[in-house]
């Protein structure tokens, strides 16, 4: 999927502050492609449930699916691809609710209303899935600056910002996203807690 965000151009007010998205449909698969990438991916859900992220090998997963492991490396490259490939849908999701849902995530609000309601939303995205994000997000170094979804959710962050009159505003959505990174969440929540994470992250949004 291609993330275009672009900017909004003559009208003013909160309404003017969204992102569009380009969507380049996929390729069209065979009928047993198709079926290998759902078993796939739904041996791959079952087993990081059950067993979480980090202790079930690309082995366990081929087995499960009844592939070979050469099928599972071509389509997914390591437990990074297969990660990026279960979030997809629930990342369109609130994508999607960020562009044409109700407010405050969505237009019709003002921007600092929607900046809170993004934090808010994000993180329970974020904390739903942490596992599975923190496995996306760092997969190499700077892996979750090179991500459509990065973009798409700075660009709107840095919209939001920019109504807002927020000096600096691509800075400041940078500054906001470092807050709700998956290795740095994972990092600090044993200590602090999810109440002081999201009161903290909230009060940055403000």
């Amino acid at each position: 999927m291609d993330y275009s965000p672009v900017m909004p151009s003559k009208h003013s007010g909160p309404q003017s502050v969204s992102v569009e998205l380009s969507r380049t449909p996929p390729p069209r698969e065979r009928a047993d492609a198709a079926r290998n990438r759902a078993a796939i991916l739904t041996a791959a859900a079952g087993l990081f449930a059950e067993h979480g992220v980090e202790a079930v090998s690309m082995d366990a997963i081929a087995t499960a699916a009844g592939v070979g492991k050469g099928t599972l490396f071509r389509r997914f490259g390591d437990k990074a691809g297969l990660a990026v490939a279960l979030l997809d849908a629930r990342e369109s999701e609130l994508q999607e609710r960020v562009l044409s849902g109700p407010p405050p995530l969505g237009p019709g609000a003002e921007p600092r209303e929607r900046l809170r309601a993004f934090v808010a939303a994000y993180l329970d995205y974020l904390l739903a899935h942490l596992d599975l994000i923190r496995v996306s997000e760092t997969a190499s170094p700077g892996a979750r600056y090179r991500i459509g979804a990065y973009r798409f959710w700075h660009r709107h962050l840095e919209l939001l910002h920019t109504e807002a009159g927020t000096g600096d505003p691509g800075y400041a959505a940078h500054a906001l996203l470092a807050q709700l990174g998956a290795e740095h969440v994972a990092g600090i929540l044993p200590e602090i807690g999810e109440e002081r994470l999201r009161a903290g992250a909230l009060r940055s949004a403000a």
